[in-house]
């Protein structure tokens, strides 16, 4: 019997079930819907009598409105299993949270500095995430929920998703969840769901906007330049390359998607394909297929496998956004409230992440800071005045540590120290092979922990910096101090310039006093 054959008969057999089905499995399914509508209203009634005990400082008030809100999650993934649920219905619950004003994901550090004018409470919408919307339109038909259930491939991924690549979805999940503010509307005015988005991020840069592959790919959707220029991104005109910019990268990636679904008779695993394959390739493909599925051989192996590969990895991801409870898999809460930050003094990246420390954030902050701020590089001084985009605790804890005392100290200290500094001149040292072992080991001096130099101390022989350097693109005071050897404040002093002065492609710096 050929495949076909079985295919036609399967379908033929499933048509005869659904005629034959008896009117009391509809009432049946009824029943079922009547229950998740009872039990999300009770979830909600839950949620409003713990918020308002939170206003009233009861401490238990806290547990029990994350309790209420695990119920919703609980009823909405059984809707979305359930045929003929109204997935969309459910939604309308959470859009009366949002009206509460009740922000039930406040930072666990009651301790930490806020803004003035912020009290913790600014609004529920950083708590509840748009998943939800994301499932109805992942799920109006249940498609996506048996591709990802009965399809081997996809299987494996959300294996590889929770063992050796466990660490990188955390990590995704935390990076994308700072730029989500950035990014979501982006898909959501395209009517694409939040999880295709984050399964794309998480598969492409892990949330770095910043990356950049072999091939050339850039930001956090990993748009190659030609195919980047033409929805918009590319060099702005003053140097900085807009695909590193996460609203845009967001803006570009939902009309290539929709553009591509166009093309491609709306199937989100040939808009995948797309993506990570070529255009090209995938219409082609489709066209002379007769519009078969991805799945199908004569199909899926006309794809390269880095892209058989890459399809199931974003499906997979999209679903753990959505599942993560089902799969024990539980995901970080990252502030993702933003605030503005107003720099008080120069400062680069580097010092604004050795002094924010590390409070509520395993890896400290210095990535929310590029995602967010994705025009400056790492190590240029930024400066004093300048308002940098940050999140509520980050600008707290930069208020506490970074504007005076022992850590701002320490963190300006190690980010302006230059490694060729530590090595001491003193004259010409006699070549090795004219002496004897032991008097060329009394020769040179061994540094210790004192920080006294022994007289005799060298320095490795190395060449003298030139008299003047003309800046190339990129570059900044601090990159250039540290080529040369130069202490960075006599470097801006020589040259007229403030420690955290950006520099323009060909300038001239003299570098007096530089060690080379």
């Amino acid at each position: 019997m050929t495949m076909n054959v079985f295919r036609a008969r399967a379908a033929v057999a499933t048509a005869l079930l659904i005629i034959a089905l008896p009117a009391s499995a509809a009432s049946r399914q009824q029943v079922q819907v009547d229950a998740l509508n009872a039990r999300m209203q009770a979830a909600e009634s839950r949620f409003g009598r713990a918020s308002a005990a939170m206003r009233n400082d009861d401490p238990a008030a806290r547990h029990e409105a994350d309790a209420a809100l695990e119920d919703m999650e609980d009823v909405m993934n059984a809707c979305i299993r359930l045929r003929g649920c109204p997935v969309n219905s459910m939604l309308a619950t959470y859009k009366r949270l949002l009206k509460q004003g009740i922000d039930a994901d406040a930072p666990d550090d009651a301790d930490d500095p806020l803004p003035p004018g912020m009290t913790g409470h600014e609004g529920i919408a950083s708590a509840v995430p748009e998943a939800a919307h994301a499932a109805s339109l992942l799920s109006e038909d249940h498609r996506f929920d048996r591709m990802v259930r009965y399809n081997p491939a996809v299987q494996e991924a959300i294996r590889r998703w929770l063992t050796d690549m466990r660490g990188a979805f955390l990590t995704s999940y935390e990076n994308y969840q700072t730029m989500r503010h950035l990014m979501w509307p982006e898909f959501q005015r395209e009517a694409l769901p939040e999880a295709l988005l984050f399964g794309i991020v998480a598969k492409e840069s892990n949330g770095r906007v910043h990356a950049t592959s072999r091939a050339g790919a850039s930001g956090p959707m990993q748009f190659m330049p030609a195919t980047g220029r033409r929805f918009g991104l590319g060099p702005d005109g003053s140097g900085f390359d807009t695909r590193y910019d996460p609203r845009m990268a967001a803006m570009a990636s939902a009309d290539y998607l929709n553009e591509r679904m166009g093309e491609l008779n709306r199937s989100i695993e040939l808009s995948l394909a797309a993506y990570n394959g070529g255009e090209g390739r995938a219409l082609r493909v489709y066209q002379g297929s007769g519009g078969r599925s991805f799945w199908e051989e004569p199909v899926y192996n006309q794809f390269p496998a880095e892209t058989r590969d890459y399809v199931p990895m974003v499906i997979g991801a999209a679903w753990l956004f959505l599942h993560a409870k089902e799969y024990g898999l539980t995901l970080p809460k990252v502030d993702t409230r933003p605030a503005p930050l107003r720099l008080l003094q120069s400062a680069s990246i580097y010092q604004l992440t050795i002094c924010l420390g590390n409070r509520g954030a395993r890896d400290g902050y210095m990535r929310a800071l590029r995602n967010l701020n994705p025009r400056y590089e790492a190590d240029a001084f930024i400066p004093a005045g300048a308002t940098l985009n940050a999140t509520t605790r980050i600008v707290g804890l930069y208020n506490q540590y970074c504007t005076g005392g022992r850590r701002a100290e320490l963190a300006r200290a190690l980010v302006t120290s230059v490694a060729s500094r530590a090595v001491v001149r003193t004259g010409p040292l006699q070549p090795v092979d004219n002496v004897g072992e032991d008097e060329a080991r009394t020769s040179i001096s061994t540094p210790i922990a004192t920080g006294v130099t022994s007289p005799v101390a060298m320095e490795a022989p190395r060449n003298r910096a030139p008299a003047a350097y003309q800046v190339q693109g990129g570059e900044t005071l601090m990159s250039i101090a540290r080529k040369f050897g130069c202490r960075l404040p006599d470097l801006a002093r020589t040259n007229s310039l403030q420690a955290g002065d950006a520099l323009r492609e060909g300038q001239i710096l003299r570098l007096d006093g530089c060690d080379g």
